[in-house]
């Protein structure tokens, strides 16, 4: 079952900035972590050593602002990110709750990441760093809706076929037929949620959720 969200309920579901959660998820793994300290300290330094050349310049301060704000990349980076996912999952026009269920749920390896490495003859080799994804379909008593996917945890072995399952979509079409996003999900059966990206504000969509289909 679809059911309509209107504009302002999904402003309150989505936020436009960054949530810790939508924080920590944008921030990466720890390479990408590593490569945001190094554009933020050598961009920063180099930034301020400029601004100090520069002291007698009517630049000096614009330099040194630039040079402060590139030092604090790691943290308004991901805040950026994330705040730009928000914003484009809720670009489309209408938004619908999903209450359904899981109609299948599997595992699958995935390349993540691919790099040449030369094994112990001296010869390249391509290696492949895979992970594993769960996935879930997704559908409702009209039929499939769509699947999302995220990361294995030993906390997702619970998940089964059958339990319901509720989400937001996302369509430039008032009839749903083109669903174009799906979010993070919820199973309220076990509490858990699912996802890749935290799109929607937990404490806040469990209440929805209870107000617009168990009442």
């Amino acid at each position: 079952m679809l059911l309509p969200i209107k504009e302002n309920e999904i402003n309150k579901l989505i936020p436009s900035v960054a949530t810790g959660k939508q924080f920590n998820s944008a921030l990466g793994n720890p390479q990408k972590i590593f490569q945001r300290i190094m554009i933020s300290a050598i961009g920063g330094v180099i930034t301020l050593l400029i601004s100090q050349s520069q002291v007698t310049s009517q630049f000096y301060s614009l330099w040194l602002i630039l040079g402060v704000v590139i030092l604090l990349y790691i943290l308004w980076g991901p805040i950026l990110e994330a705040s730009r996912k928000n914003s484009k999952f809720k670009s489309y026009s209408f938004s619908a709750l999903v209450d359904g269920y899981i109609a299948d749920v599997f595992v699958e390896d995935r390349i993540e990441k691919k790099q040449e490495q030369a094994n112990k003859d001296g010869r390249l080799q391509i290696v492949e760093k895979k992970r594993t994804w769960v996935v879930l379909d997704i559908e409702d008593e009209d039929g499939l809706i769509g699947n999302i996917s995220f990361p294995l945890q030993n906390k997702f072995n619970i998940l089964k076929k059958g339990m319901r399952l509720n989400c937001v979509v996302l369509s430039n079409r008032r009839d749903f037929s083109n669903i174009q996003a799906i979010s993070d999900a919820w199973c309220p059966e076990v509490n858990l949620w699912v996802g890749n990206y935290p799109f929607l504000l937990r404490p806040a969509f469990e209440e929805f959720v209870n107000r617009k289909i168990v009442n």
